[in-house]
């Protein structure tokens, strides 16, 4: 699907893969740390269905976000040329950082499911470990690891989300209006 030279060449806004990437993860992210946090409230036949539903959601998220580095990689609009330079650099380490965490937290999940030896679920089809079971001390350090890596994820995006509200609203450089959904269709 080819997409205008606007969209790559316009150095005041992503582009519209790049935002539609962005905020998919961001909900994504989000709905999968609220799924985790509260799964171990709600009686059985709920929580099981939440567990799937985190499953399923993971293994799409795992799609997402490697469609999402390699489109950054790619054809992604990079805006860093636009930034101070200490600036630029902040901000490709916070960028950088939230990849690499969400994308361990994704190992993670499913070294934690299939050392356990159980089958990860997307949309109903059962996917089979494909190696054999881990020792319980390896399964719980690998679950901590998740559970505190989920924090750190939301911990650091929220510090990226309060940072683009403070360049929009303290410094007013129209930040958070590069990656607004609705900024893309403003602009043609």
């Amino acid at each position: 699907m080819p997409y205008p030279a606007s969209d790559i060449t316009d150095t005041l806004h992503y582009d519209r893969p790049t935002i539609i990437l962005h905020w998919t993860t961001v909900f994504l992210v989000l709905f999968q740390f609220a799924l985790g946090e509260t799964w171990s409230w709600p009686a059985k036949p709920v929580h099981h269905l939440m567990v799937v539903a985190h499953l399923t959601v993971g293994i799409l998220l795992t799609a997402i976000m490697t469609f999402r580095i390699v489109w950054r990689l790619t054809k992604g609009r990079h805006l860093s040329e636009l930034l101070q330079p200490a600036d630029r650099i902040f901000a490709l380490s916070v960028e950088y950082t939230l990849y690499a965490i969400l994308m361990a937290e994704i190992v993670l999940g499913y070294l934690w499911r299939w050392g356990a030896g159980q089958t990860m679920s997307f949309f109903g089809l059962l996917i089979s470990a494909p190696f054999g079971h881990f020792p319980t001390a390896v399964l719980a350090w690998i679950q901590a690891l998740h559970h505190w890596n989920a924090w750190l994820i939301v911990g650091l995006a929220t510090g990226h989300g309060v940072a683009a509200l403070f360049h929009q609203f303290v410094l007013q450089d129209k930040v958070l209006g590069r990656m607004l959904p609705w900024a893309f269709s403003c602009r043609s």
